[in-house]
C-alpha cells in the first residue's frame, strides 16, 4: 500500500469505532499509534525531498531570470551601437530565457502546492496521532481501574467465602445465648411469682391459725 493510501487511511479512521470492534482494544491502539508514527516519519521524509526540489527549482528561476534580464541589456547595447545583427541575437537569447523563465515559473508553483499540501497532510497526521495518544491513555487509565476493582471484588468474595461459616456459626450461637437468656429470664420471673403466691396463701393460714386461738381463750370454762 503506497504512503497516501495509508495516510488516507489513517486520517479518515474512526479511531473510536475501531477500537470498540476490537478484542483487545489495548493492543489494536498500541498498533495503529505504531503505523501513525511510520507514516509520519515517511510523509516528513517525502516532503522534505519535496522542499528541497523547491529550493532547487528557486535558484534555477533565479537564474535564468538573470540570464533573460541580461540580454536584454545587451540587446539594447547593440542598438545604442546600431549593431541590429548582435542585437537580434540578444533578444532570441532573451526570449529563450523568457521561455524557460516561465516553464521554472511553473514547476515553481507545482512544487509549493506539494509542500503546501504535505504541510497540511503532515497537521492532520499529527492532530490524528495525538488524538490516538490521548485515547491510548483513557485506555490504560480504564484497564488499571478495571483491574483494581476485579482485585478488590475478588478479596471480597474470598474474605465473604473465607468466613461465611464462622459468622454464620457465631450468630446462630448468639441466638441460642440469647434464647436462653430469655427462657432463663422467663423462668425467674414465673418462680417469683408463684413464691409470692405461697407466701401469701402461708400469711393467710398463720391468720386463720391466730384467730381461731384467740377464740378459744376468750371461751372460759363453767364452774
Amino acid at each position: 500500500m503506497g504512503i497516501f493510501s495509508r495516510l488516507g487511511e489513517i486520517i479518515n479512521a474512526n479511531i473510536s469505532t475501531m477500537l470498540e470492534k476490537a478484542e483487545n482494544p489495548e493492543k489494536m491502539i498500541r498498533l495503529m499509534i505504531h503505523e501513525m508514527e511510520d507514516t509520519l516519519t515517511e510523509v516528513k521524509s517525502s516532503a522534505a525531498e519535496v522542499i528541497a526540489e523547491r529550493i532547487r527549482i528557486e535558484r534555477r528561476l533565479k537564474t535564468v531570470r538573470k540570464n533573460r534580464d541580461e540580454w536584454e541589456q545587451r540587446a539594447e547595447l547593440a542598438l545604442s551601437k546600431d549593431r541590429d545583427d548582435l542585437a537580434r541575437e540578444a533578444l532570441e537569447r532573451k526570449l529563450l530565457y523568457e521561455n524557460q523563465t516561465g516553464q521554472v515559473e511553473l514547476r515553481l508553483a507545482e512544487a509549493e502546492e506539494t509542500v503546501r499540501q504535505y504541510q497540511e497532510d503532515i497537521a492532520r497526521l499529527e492532530e490524528k496521532l495525538k488524538s490516538a495518544h490521548t485515547r491510548q491513555q483513557e485506555l490504560i487509565a480504564g484497564m488499571k481501574l478495571a483491574r483494581q476493582r476485579k482485585q478488590v471484588e475478588d478479596r471480597l468474595h474470598q474474605a465473604n467465602n473465607v468466613g461465611a461459616f464462622e459468622r454464620f456459626e457465631a450468630y446462630t450461637t448468639r441466638l441460642d445465648r440469647m434464647e436462653a437468656e430469655l427462657e432463663v429470664s422467663k423462668t425467674g420471673n414465673k418462680d417469683s411469682l408463684e413464691d409470692r403466691f405461697r407466701e401469701l396463701e402461708r400469711s393467710g393460714d398463720v391468720e386463720t391459725e391466730l384467730a381461731s386461738l384467740k377464740k378459744k381463750k376468750s371461751i372460759k370454762p363453767k364452774p
